[in-house]
């Protein structure tokens, strides 16, 4: 009989009777009769077990120094008043106020006028050139970094683990960089139609790089080790800084401002077409982790279990490297680099709605988008008429939850905080 060993230290077991494996005879080279045991792939198996799987990914949480909901207050408000609906309220009225407020006031008789078929006024123009489009952008780049944020925790099994910390951000940041600067000559040759499509195209291929990198470097090096996992992320985020350094190095006054714009952050560039391309990325992404969510969960118990229950996690890592590469270079590109939603997000989420992938993804992505909405809002009002970079918000936010992060991670492994 054909098993493959149990990897040492996995106690789960899985509570229902029908077990992950299927098996069937046959015979042997030498034509002995034997038994083969083949996995049965995790779509196959019951309810139960994702139950199961969930509810101790929420311990498996906890254990890593993430937030992670308990208790019946948490299961009732999840079940009885909708933790979903109740944040997509907040957001469309975030969204609605974000839109009145400005440099120029926005009336009702400027929303009016949108549907009207006379000439638009001032207002009108400003709410549906400008900032309709901006709220909307800015509300798919939280949703995306926040969905990529998750996605990258649940990768790498680490609370602490963002796409801006551990580099996938910056090495957008840096391609974008070398096109602006040292391939612009090259990108002004193209065709006016396809010049647009450069950048996004490097800042994807960047991030893509930059997150293959560092699974095989922190893998290679410092295997296991979630410590090491950060520190590999901050020493590749540092080399692709030191080059975007090097570009505003050499950049001239126009691409020094561009590049300025890369660094901080910032929403100002939106429009229509951007924010459709936002929204079919965000569709076709969100579709395709409602089918993963439950191997999530189970990567969250370690490789070797969710080898166990029929997790491909090769096959998987490389779908969420992909994934989280394609959320994280579509932010850099069009917005530059805007930090700690990808962090904020999911970390708030657990706190109320427990570790469970299923409902952590969908409601981190309407975090993330309230979030950014939010400080987009701040970021346009607060120096009326300057503008403040909206990554500069996001920053002083992101910094003390990081250390609270931090400090929950010090206190699950014994140390002192």
């Amino acid at each position: 009989m054909k098993v493959s060993p149990e990897p040492l230290g996995l106690r789960y077991r899985s509570p229902v009777s029908a077990p992950p494996f299927d098996t069937s005879e046959g015979v042997n080279e030498s034509g002995v009769p034997e038994q083969t045991v083949r996995r049965r792939p995790i779509k196959a198996q019951s309810a139960a077990v994702a139950r199961a799987t969930a509810s101790i990914c929420n311990a498996e949480w906890a254990s890593l120094g993430g937030m992670s909901g308990h208790g019946g207050f948490v299961h009732t408000l999840s079940g009885r008043t909708g933790i979903g609906a109740a944040l997509a309220i907040v957001l469309l009225f975030a969204m609605l106020i974000a839109t009145l407020l400005g440099a120029v006031p926005i009336t009702l008789t400027d929303w009016l006028a949108l549907a009207s078929s006379e000439p638009m006024t001032g207002g009108a123009h400003v709410l549906w050139q400008i900032r309709l489009p901006r709220v909307l952008l800015a509300a798919a780049v939280g949703a995306a970094l926040a969905l990529a944020g998750a996605l990258t925790q649940g990768l790498f099994r680490n609370p602490l683990a963002d796409p801006t910390l551990l580099g996938v951000t910056s090495g957008a940041l840096c391609a974008a960089a070398l096109v602006l600067t040292v391939f612009a000559a090259s990108a002004q040759q193209l065709a006016p139609p396809w010049r647009v499509w450069v950048l996004p195209c490097a800042a994807f291929v960047g991030a893509l790089s930059v997150c293959f990198l560092l699974d095989r470097v922190a893998r290679w090096l410092t295997p296991g080790s979630v410590a090491g996992l950060l520190l590999t992320g901050i020493a590749i985020n540092a080399v692709t800084m030191a080059v975007v350094g090097l570009c505003t190095y050499l950049a001239t006054d126009e691409q020094l401002r561009n590049l300025s714009f890369w660094t901080l952050g910032s929403l100002a560039g939106a429009s229509w077409p951007v924010v459709g391309l936002f929204a079919l990325a965000l569709g076709g992404t969100a579709w395709w982790v409602r089918r993963i969510a439950r191997q999530l969960n189970a990567l969250a118990l370690g490789e070797a279990a969710a080898e166990h229950v029929g997790v491909d996690v090769s096959r998987l890592r490389l779908r969420l490297v992909a994934v989280v590469a394609l959320l994280a270079a579509l932010a850099a590109a069009w917005t530059g680099q805007i930090a700690f939603i990808g962090l904020i997000a999911p970390h708030l989420v657990r706190g109320i709605a427990g570790g469970d992938q299923r409902r952590v993804l969908p409601l981190a992505m309407g975090a993330g988008a309230l979030l950014l909405v939010v400080a987009d809002t701040l970021a346009r009002n607060i120096a009326i008429p300057a503008e403040i970079p909206v990554g500069i918000f996001t920053a002083l936010l992101g910094g003390p939850v990081f250390l609270s992060l931090l400090r929950g991670v010090a206190r699950q492994q014994g140390g002192h905080a």
